[in-house]
């Protein structure tokens, strides 16, 4: 590794600290309540995720800009992609954590879309934070 002279334990140390002081500033960035006009879905909601009936998965970005970026068309290659997203089967629910209004301009849908930070709450990516667009939330119904 790049610490000449440090033990590997001093070393997984320091990496386990830094993994665990960035986890914990993504949840405050994740906490911070969105101030602008308001999302469809409040801060708090209960949310289903499934995007388009042709493919109802939905992708759950590492970061917001990610989301932004995608879907306007823009992303480095696949492997990206498979990096900094989670696949999410539709049905997932979530809760929403932070929303965005308004800052998605997807390529091939003309009205700007929310950027919605969520956590998820069950399947095998339960407690997984992240973000997705709107056209990817539906609403929980009462009994479900």
């Amino acid at each position: 590794m790049a610490y000449e002279g440090a033990s590997r334990e001093s070393v997984a140390t320091r990496v386990v600290v830094r993994r665990a002081l960035g986890a914990v500033a993504l949840l405050a960035a994740l906490s911070v309540p969105a101030t602008a006009a308001p999302c469809a879905q409040p801060t708090g909601a209960a949310i289903v995720l499934k995007s388009a009936d042709i493919d109802p998965d939905v992708f759950v970005w590492d970061s917001k800009q990610r989301v932004v970026d995608y879907a306007a068309g823009f992303w480095g290659s696949t492997r990206e992609v498979l990096i900094h997203s989670v696949l999410a089967k539709p049905g997932t629910r979530a809760i929403v954590v932070q929303c965005n209004p308004g800052i998605v301009r997807p390529k091939y849908v003309t009205e700007p879309l929310d950027a919605v930070g969520v956590r998820l709450i069950n399947g095998p990516n339960k407690g997984h934070y992240g973000w997705v667009t709107s056209l990817d939330v539906r609403a929980l119904q009462r009994g479900r």
